[in-house]
């Protein structure tokens, strides 16, 4: 499994474990089943602490984007179309608020957009 993570980024590296997941799996690099890295493994590959790649999968599970089972290991969900939905919804929102944020500074929606072509 490649995760890039760049350690010279302020950015948490377990944002950054959870930004790769999410990446992966929307790409179908990551699909329904596959099982992915122990806590250990993906923490010895990436020269880092375990407790780091716990709190990343805690996340993802909590998204919904994996699920561990006992005995068995870690597996991407079957769910993951849900999970999917819901970050784009989360994308949108943040481009909402950054176009929001735009407005107040006295461009119109037809500036912003010819902007972001």
């Amino acid at each position: 499994m490649n995760i890039n993570i760049d350690y010279t980024k302020r950015e948490p590296i377990y944002e950054q474990i959870v930004r790769e997941f999410e990446k992966q799996i929307t790409l179908g690099i990551l699909v329904s089943g596959t099982q992915v890295p122990s806590v250990r493994a993906l923490a010895y590959d990436l020269g880092i602490n375990p407790n780091t790649v716990k709190k990343a999968y805690d996340i993802l599970e909590e998204n919904g984007l994996i699920i561990s089972k006992s005995t068995k290991g870690t597996f991407i969900s079957d769910n993951i179309d849900k999970a999917k939905d819901l970050k784009i919804e989360e994308l949108i929102e943040r481009i909402d608020n950054l176009v929001s944020e735009l407005k107040t500074y006295g461009l119109t929606k037809e500036e912003i957009i010819k902007r972001m072509k």
